[in-house]
């Protein structure tokens, strides 16, 4: 900004007392006072906009970056859940008896209920990185929209 210390302002004010006079020098400086003010909420206002968009535009990316590591996911999911299908079950599967089993061995789990529980994993991970919109943020991407 300006750097203007304090005999510069005593210059000017001297000057304007001259120059206007004592009845005028008020009034002027009130308006001067008005448009100053008027010009700094004015970019204080830009300022806010311009951070509300970055933030919107980084939020946006964040919320990109979470729908990329979902679909991956979904489709690594999805290619065991093919795969498993794809596999004949080996012979020994097939010559035992569903309902028996060893006592050292652990009853074989459903391929499908394996895939279920992998993206229900992978869901939670999901919506445990997503970040959430706070009240404040979403008042104030309200009052923009009101705004225009």
């Amino acid at each position: 900004m300006l750097d203007i210390g304090f005999l510069e302002l005593l210059l000017i004010g001297v000057v304007s007392l001259l120059v206007l006079g004592p009845e005028r020098l008020p009034r002027a400086a009130r308006t001067v006072g008005l448009w100053i003010g008027k010009v700094k909420r004015t970019v204080s206002g830009m300022q806010r906009e311009i951070n509300a968009q970055l933030e919107t535009e980084e939020l946006r990316q964040k919320l990109n970056e979470q729908q990329q590591k979902l679909d991956d996911s979904l489709k690594k999911a999805k290619q065991d859940v093919e795969s498993l299908a794809d596999t004949p079950p080996s012979r020994s599967d097939a010559t035992k008896n569903p309902n028996e089993t060893s006592e050292n061995e652990p009853p074989s789990e459903d391929p499908v209920a394996r895939a279920t529980s992998r993206l229900d994993d992978a869901l939670a991970t999901v919506r445990e990185d997503i970040p959430t919109a706070s009240s404040d943020d979403t008042s104030a991407a309200k009052k923009d929209t009101d705004s225009r």
